[in-house]
């Protein structure tokens, strides 16, 4: 009887363990699971944002580029839907790398969309944090242009 005994005490042990140990394993996948989301919208303007007060048309079909680094090195990139939204992600980046090395360039000509704009060029935005939306064992993290400027 002593055997059995020792068995329940044991298998007590490892189960209480596993309970205490839980939480602490759950706790340290969420902040190794962060993703990344980057979105926006782009309108057919000098400087891709909307008008106030008025109707203004999407940019369709415009590249979006995530560039990071001195060399302006492409990361992600992704093509605006008919509505001029735009969503990218890279896990090959820390959020404060993003943040602090990245930017978005959209290389697509203005005049693609509106003649009357300028035919060179690139609009280029800092990026933002927004929060963060924490969905089962993942973190995503949204981030979005703090307002883009065109180049020449």
């Amino acid at each position: 009887m002593a055997i059995i005994k020792n068995k329940h005490v044991t298998f007590s042990l490892v189960l209480l363990c596993l309970i205490v140990v839980s939480p602490m394993a759950k706790a340290q996948l969420l902040n190794l699971v962060n993703v990344p989301l980057i979105t926006g919208v782009l309108s057919c303007t000098v400087n891709g944002a909307p008008l106030n007060g008025t109707s203004t048309l999407a940019f369709v079909n415009a590249i979006v580029q995530l560039q990071c680094g001195s060399q302006n090195t492409v990361v992600s990139e992704t093509t605006t839907n008919v509505a001029g939204i735009f969503m990218l992600s890279t896990n090959a980046l820390s959020i404060p790398a993003i943040l602090s090395g990245c930017r978005l360039v959209v290389p697509t000509p203005r005049a693609s969309c509106n003649a009357t704009l300028p035919s060179t060029g690139q609009l280029v935005s800092p990026l933002n944090l927004v929060g963060s939306l924490v969905s089962g064992i993942l973190n995503i993290v949204p981030i979005v242009p703090a307002g883009f400027v065109p180049t020449n």
